[in-house]
């Protein structure tokens, strides 16, 4: 049987020191609609996980799945605008 031995260093021993950069930190504040949207629909996901479905569960589910479109919608109509320079 051959051993397995590792022929780099550690990738994430140096990883876990370093912050996120201000473009990262730019591109989340950049996304947080569409990851606060995800996070109410993955909520009201949940929330029907351990008993029936009734009639108000289905339309936040419906809701949150509009919310998360839009957000999608938005996110992408604000990144064409960034990138033709606002002139459409």
């Amino acid at each position: 049987m051959k051993t397995i031995a590792a022929l780099q260093a550690a990738v994430t021993a140096e990883s876990l020191d370093i912050e996120p950069s201000a473009a990262e930190l730019d591109a989340i504040d950049w996304e947080m609609p569409l990851i606060r949207a995800e996070v109410e629909l993955l909520d009201a996901q949940i929330m029907t996980l351990d008993r029936p479905a009734n009639e108000l569960d289905t339309r936040r589910v419906r809701r949150a799945r509009n919310r998360v479109l839009a957000a999608r919608r938005d996110l992408t109509n604000r990144a064409g605008t960034e990138q033709t320079g606002g002139a459409a």
